[in-house]
């Protein structure tokens, strides 16, 4: 848990692994900023693959690509059975908890039928550090838009809801993405709130954004609002910029 006692979340627009020598991938230096969130010597990491089906290949790339860090790292896997004796007890004993990539609509039913939206809501209270790129970093705000239901983007606003924002991934490296969560935010069918470019994140320390950090020069994040009807207002927010060490 953070050692400051302070809800954070840490919303990975998408880097959250760079490619390494041995064509393998490392955590790069936006996990490295999660777990030092924790304020932790060896946080303890619990993942989820979930959004890629709990796939064994998911699985074992994010234990491959962790154990590059100083951490006590687990998995939590839904298919085809929760892993843990106790979801609950295992989340709330984690000093970090991130959530990978893939297909939020379905990560957020499958949530909803185990029960685990209410235990991240209150592994977040008691102040583990939570993450995630793309579904999930999605996955804790009200929503946002996404391929879950084919590669035309769709607006969702199935997420958690533990930030009242839309948010906006992958923002510079898709066409649709912005102007679709610029559309949805202007005509009223998600609020306001942020986006980030691939290697680009956004903290939060309760509800309130406090900086975005990225590991690229050059990239940015956005706050985007409703201006008027069917009309939106984005402003850029110049991250702070993370070495790569």
């Amino acid at each position: 848990m953070s050692t400051d006692g302070q809800p954070h979340i840490l919303a990975i627009g998408g880097g959250s692994f760079i490619r390494n020598a041995r064509q393998g991938v490392s955590p790069s230096p936006l996990l490295r900023y999660a777990c030092d969130l924790t304020g932790q010597d060896r946080p303890r990491l619990c993942f989820l693959a979930t959004a890629m089906g709990d796939s064994a290949e998911t699985i074992a790339r994010y234990y491959s690509a962790f154990t590059e860090l100083d951490a006590e790292v687990s998995h939590l896997a839904l298919f085809p059975m929760p892993n843990v004796a106790d979801m609950r007890e295992h989340l709330l004993s984690q000093d970090l908890i991130y959530v990978g990539g893939g297909s939020v609509a379905n990560l957020m039913a499958l949530w909803q039928v185990h029960g685990l939206g209410d235990i991240m809501r209150e592994a977040w209270h008691e102040g583990v550090v939570l993450s995630g790129t793309s579904a999930g970093a999605l996955c804790w705000h009200m929503g946002g838009n996404t391929d879950s239901f084919g590669p035309e983007l769709r607006g969702f606003s199935g997420g958690l809801g533990l930030l009242p924002y839309s948010c906006g991934v992958h923002y510079d490296s898709e066409p649709q993405r912005r102007p679709l969560l610029q559309r949805l935010v202007g005509e009223g069918d998600l609020p306001g709130g942020y986006a980030a470019d691939e290697d680009t994140a956004l903290h939060y320390v309760g509800t309130e954004f406090v900086q975005a950090v990225t590991f690229t020069e050059g990239k940015g994040a956005y706050r985007v609002d409703a201006d008027g009807p069917g009309r939106v207002k984005e402003t850029r927010i110049t991250p702070r910029l993370l070495t790569r060490e």
